[in-house]
């Protein structure tokens, strides 16, 4: 044996007949609602931010996007915006459910806008998934 082998640690003890301590968390994460809260704000912002650079492919490539479409999705991404800031707020998410919901039915505009909002409500569907994984 040589001295340059490291010293054995014992590991650290745990709970009752080897169960692991008791953190009072279901998560390893140090702040999981500040997570879960930076996961629905990530999950608008892109949303918002593709909503806005899809404007100008979909009317080269789709046509037809009229006045009104156009308002939806500028609509849309600014209360994508402003709701990823409000993701403290327990109402918050469900105004965010609420905005995939109308942009799905935003295909009656637009087909694109109704595959978007199926994309998108996946997404939101999945964040939704872990916030409750997380948060319980």
């Amino acid at each position: 044996m040589s001295g340059a082998e490291p010293a054995h640690r014992p590991d650290p003890p745990d709970g009752p007949e080897g169960t692991p301590p008791a953190t009072g968390r279901r998560s390893g994460l140090r702040n999981p609602e500040r997570a879960v809260r930076g996961l629905g704000s990530a999950v608008l912002a892109l949303e918002a931010l593709v909503l806005l650079l899809a404007i100008q492919p979909i009317r080269v490539l789709g046509g037809q996007l009229g006045g009104a479409a156009i308002g939806l999705i500028v609509g849309l991404a600014v209360a994508a915006v402003l709701l990823a800031g409000m993701m403290g707020r327990r109402w918050a998410w469900h105004v965010g459910t609420l905005l995939q919901v109308v942009l799905a039915l935003g295909g009656f505009l637009h087909l694109s806008l109704a595959v978007l909002g199926i994309i998108f409500g996946l997404v939101w569907a999945y964040a939704l998934h872990v916030r409750r994984v997380i948060l319980g």
